[in-house]
């Protein structure tokens, strides 16, 4: 009887194993604590699924250890990629699966171990500036060839100052160098290389502005990542080259400037030519077209001692005789008409000159005759016309005399 109680009282308060699964779902999902959580350990195992990123994350030691999971849409947000043997702390919340029993990470974000809250400031910096297109390739300036006047904006006891000096005379000898200083390290770093960079733009002179430093651990070049000196670059006036460490400690500066190499050296190397390679590449010029001239005069003689050879086949000395023969045929033949016309022309002016002569008054007058005016000077012609009286004028062959009509006979 008291056997029979109890497992009647067990059925009624016994759970199911999916009422038991709910409620400790309830549980690990709706605690605070666990809905956004930061977990640090060691990835054990990572494997790419076509639905996500699975991966395991545990203790150094081994003594505990959690599955996570990234969904493929928030793989690319990653700031670092979950690799078996790496230490990570990854932003996440607590997942159960009642079908498996299990529990895991869902992650949102990972992050070396070490950077913590850091790289995720440095991340999410980083996607607000490049949002706002200040890392944008289209807005990079290209470097003058050949600079006058450079700025450099460095610490002035630093390495790298000297390193830039001297590849600069080694290379440019003669150029003008304005030197800002700046601290690169520490709290006052950022502010102090902001107005470092005024003071290069308020000059004016510059062409080109070196911002640099000789690498150094993560937290020593926190000041590169400032969003103050990230502006200040991306801003500036006058394109800016960066040199600041190695490949592996790439800032937020060298996004944002025209031109980022990873040393000071490799800075200068960049803002200006070699003088030795321009040398070298102006002979090289002065070779080449030496070769071209010398090409094109052996090409042009090649031709004209074709032309030359076409010309002789053309037997063009004959033509030009035989032309010179035609053309002195000519000029004889014109010469002969030119002459017989002229005689012509001569014999007909004679005959006009005789005909002339004889309708000559003058010729009238030699032979005796003699010509009459009256006063008005018209030749009287007939009697009638005068009057005892008149005036007349008598025109000889040798003078002329003046007469008076006393008489006057009318024609019968």
């Amino acid at each position: 009887m008291a056997a029979d109680f109890a497992a009647s009282i067990i059925l009624d308060t016994a759970l199911s194993v999916s009422g038991l699964t709910d409620y400790l779902r309830l549980l690990l999902e709706h605690d605070e604590q666990l809905r956004q959580v930061w977990v640090v350990g060691e990835v054990s195992s990572a494997n790419n699924h076509r639905s996500g990123l699975f991966f395991t994350l545990q203790d150094p030691d081994g003594t505990a250890a959690i599955k996570c999971v990234v969904w493929n849409s928030q793989v690319p947000k990653l700031a670092q990629l979950p690799i078996a043997g790496e230490k990570l702390i990854v932003l996440g919340s607590i997942r159960l699966y009642p079908q498996r029993g299990e529990y895991q990470l869902s992650v949102w974000q990972a992050l070396p171990a070490g950077v913590g809250l850091q790289a995720l400031r440095y991340q999410q910096l980083k996607n607000r500036l490049l949002a706002e297109g200040l890392f944008d390739p289209q807005k990079k300036r290209s470097l003058p060839i050949h600079p006058q006047t450079i700025a450099v904006v460095t610490s002035p006891t630093a390495a790298a100052w000297g390193d830039i000096q001297k590849t600069l005379k080694h290379r440019y000898p003669g150029l003008h160098v304005l030197f800002s200083p700046a601290t690169v390290q520490g709290e006052q770093a950022p502010e102090s290389i902001v107005k470092a960079i005024a003071r290069v733009e308020k000059d004016g002179r510059a062409e080109v502005l070196i911002l640099s430093r000789g690498g150094g651990a993560v937290e020593e070049l926190a000041c590169f990542n400032d969003e103050r000196v990230v502006r200040a670059v991306a801003e500036c006036s006058i394109p800016v080259v960066t040199g600041i460490g190695h490949q592996r400690d790439e800032s937020l500066v060298d996004l944002a400037a025209d031109v980022c190499v990873h040393t000071p050296t490799a800075a200068a190397e960049k803002v200006v030519p070699s003088l030795a390679e321009l040398y070298n590449q102006h002979r090289q010029r002065i070779i080449t077209l030496h070769q071209v001239l010398l090409h094109t005069q052996t090409s042009a003689e090649n031709q004209l001692q074709t032309i030359r050879n076409r010309l002789q086949n053309l037997r063009l000395d004959r033509h030009l005789q035989q032309e010179a023969q035609k053309l002195d045929w000519q000029r004889q033949r014109l010469w002969q008409l030119t002459m017989g016309r002229s005689q012509q022309a001569k014999q007909h002016l004679e005959l006009l000159r005789q005909k002339l002569s004889s309708l000559d008054p003058k010729a009238v007058l030699q032979r005796g005759y003699a010509v009459v005016k009256k006063e008005n000077g018209a030749i009287a012609r007939s009697a009638d016309e005068l009057a005892v009286g008149n005036e007349l004028f008598i025109q000889l062959a040798q003078g002329e005399v003046k007469a008076k009509v006393i008489e006057v006979e009318e024609r019968r």
